[in-house]
């Protein structure tokens, strides 16, 4: 953004170079972010959702969190037809995108973390949050916090454990699986996490979507490495926008 508040031109000369004398282009950080989002309405059961998301995804891969997944469509039916697994829990999600899990699970959890990464996705994921609160609603809801938290950033995670010394009941992840290098830094987070709660279990429940065989054994392994159990939640397994889908249910 300009000092005057308007968003630059994405296509910015280099400085102290004419256009008009060197073909060289940059690309300003503006030509990447799309933030043209559309209050959709989403149901699932007898729940319905309204967020501002993005129908396509955006040019910058890191900006995935701006529209919902399948593997969110998916964990949001299993916990609207499994509601007493959230039911006076405190819960947090990691990868919440526009938030779309987490707003659901306030209406069953006490307390409900959402956490991305990413800053651009954070500002939706808090409009959102903002939207869901100011709604008209009959029945109290969660408090709804967003954080943010990258996977294996030590400090960031202490941030929200000072906030929250007691841990979680449960940790939630809808379609989160993308790239492979981030899958360990996800699990180590996961282990972090699951360790807080000493005896009273808390478990991670991952939507997973099935976009890469690489990645299908990847995911299962590094749990097993982190010294975690995971096993498929039974009937779960469906094919969703033409992928297949399962939900795994992960412990110490």
């Amino acid at each position: 953004m300009s000092e005057n508040g308007q968003r630059e031109d994405p296509l910015i000369k280099p400085n102290g170079v004419d256009s008009d004398d060197d073909d060289t282009v940059c690309l300003g950080e503006s030509f990447f972010i799309n933030d043209n989002y559309e209050l959709t309405t989403f149901t699932f059961g007898s729940h319905v959702l309204q967020l501002l998301c993005l129908q396509s995804a955006s040019t910058d891969f890191d900006l995935t969190g701006q529209l919902v997944w399948p593997g969110a469509r998916l964990l949001n039916e299993y916990l609207s037809n499994n509601a007493e697994i959230l039911q006076g829990c405190s819960a947090i999600e990691l990868g919440s995108g526009v938030g779309i899990t987490g707003i659901l699970c306030s209406k069953f959890c006490r307390a409900v973390m959402l956490t991305d990464h990413n800053d651009e996705v954070l500002k939706i994921l808090k409009k959102n949050i903002e939207l869901h609160e100011s709604s008209e609603n009959p029945n109290p809801c969660a408090a709804l916090t967003a954080e943010k938290l990258e996977w294996g950033n030590s400090d960031q995670l202490n941030q929200i454990l000072q906030k929250h010394s007691e841990g979680f009941d449960l940790v939630l992840g809808a379609d989160i699986c993308f790239q492979q290098n981030s899958v360990p830094l996800l699990f180590n987070t996961v282990q972090q996490l699951l360790c807080l709660r000493g005896k009273k279990q808390c478990r991670f429940i991952l939507a997973y979507v099935s976009r890469s065989k690489m990645m299908d054994v990847m995911v299962t392994n590094e749990a097993i490495q982190h010294g975690l159990k995971i096993h498929e939640v039974d009937g779960t397994r469906c094919v969703i926008a033409n992928l297949e889908g399962v939900i795994y249910e992960i412990i110490l």
